[in-house]
């Protein structure tokens, strides 16, 4: 059972109410209550015995202040709590802020890491880092957003805060395409904070950069735009609109040829095992088709383990289609493929 706010009243009732039960040292000593209560509320172990209290300490002189677990939006808060200045408004996001992949993972973004929890700090003040919060300090202090409750950066720069600190390439490839393709933020802005953070000079940042401002939008894509490159088949479109003559919207497939009229379709079983997603997918696949578009489609193990299997039809496809006597009825619209600048 979770007792929430257990033994707090008055002011320190009003801070952990605003704080999704949380409370630093500092607001609890400022609301009246003695250091020695919040010691004999706190559980702790000591050798090989337990004192239980309502409250638990998460981090130094940050309290939760309930009997049950925190979830991932108060260890989250709790790290901005710790790191920001003492005497200062912890919500306001003026001397802290959540970045890098937690605050991203609150946005819901799929693979980001919840921990350890980056939070910004203007410097020079250096709070010290614990197992779970990393502190960084910056002079360069970007706006801030509130996320479900928690003062975090945008998601742009929370994105270039997690790339420059990630370690595997695949990983940032998926969070940075993510970002844009939940439309947090348009590629060129992404680009933007990237350079403005000088990570451009780094090849795996530099290549999601490229990939994103080219229309690639998940790793699955990505893959099959390195798979493409590396062959002498033209270079598609990636994520065009595709539209009717009479301008109504047709589909958006991952990768379109639009001189042949030939589209390639990535379908994840991660997003179609449901009936309702299925159907879907097939009608999409009509409509193209119905237009005089030739669909191949591919999951993303057969673009990872057998991509010559899939390179063979594509190739089989667009030279059909050369001597097609009637070409494809559906044009591509607001599409524009986008060079990456020099670093």
């Amino acid at each position: 059972m979770i007792t929430n706010s257990a033994g707090v009243g008055g002011r320190a009732a009003q801070v952990a109410r605003r704080q999704l039960n949380l409370a630093t040292r500092h607001q609890l000593t400022a609301a009246g209550i003695a250091p020695r209560t919040i010691t004999s509320r706190t559980s702790r172990t000591s050798g090989t015995s337990r004192t239980d209290g309502p409250w638990q300490r998460l981090l130094p002189r940050v309290y939760l202040l309930q009997t049950g677990p925190p979830d991932h939006r108060q260890r989250a808060l709790a790290a901005v709590l710790y790191a920001a200045e003492p005497a200062s408004d912890p919500l306001s996001g003026d001397t802290a802020a959540l970045t890098g992949g937690a605050a991203l993972a609150l946005l819901g973004i799929r693979d980001a890491p919840h921990t350890p929890a980056d939070v910004l700090v203007r410097a020079p003040r250096r709070p010290a880092g614990t197992p779970g919060v990393r502190p960084l300090p910056t002079t360069r202090w970007p706006r801030t957003i509130t996320v479900a409750g928690i003062p975090s950066t945008r998601p742009v720069r929370a994105a270039a805060d997690f790339a420059a600190r990630a370690e595997d390439p695949e990983l940032v490839r998926s969070v940075l395409a993510g970002v844009v393709q939940s439309g947090w933020c348009h590629p060129q802005d992404l680009h933007a904070e990237l350079r403005g953070s000088r990570l451009l000079a780094r090849p795996a940042i530099r290549s999601a950069a490229a990939e994103l401002l080219a229309g690639v939008r998940s790793v699955a894509e990505a893959r099959a735009r390195d798979t493409l490159e590396a062959t002498d088949l033209p270079t598609p479109l990636w994520n065009a609109r595709l539209y009717t003559p009479a301008g109504a919207f047709l589909a958006t497939p991952d990768a379109y040829w639009p001189d042949e009229g030939v589209a390639l379709e990535i379908d994840s079983a991660e997003y179609h095992y449901t009936r309702d997603a299925w159907h879907a997918t097939l009608r999409r696949r009509l409509r193209l088709e119905s237009h005089g578009i030739l669909v191949i489609s591919a999951t993303p193990s057969m673009i990872r383990d057998t991509p010559t299997e899939v390179l063979a039809a594509l190739r089989t496809l667009l030279t059909l289609a050369t001597s097609r006597p009637t070409p494809p009825t559906a044009h591509a619209r607001g599409h524009v493929q986008l060079k990456l600048p020099t670093p």
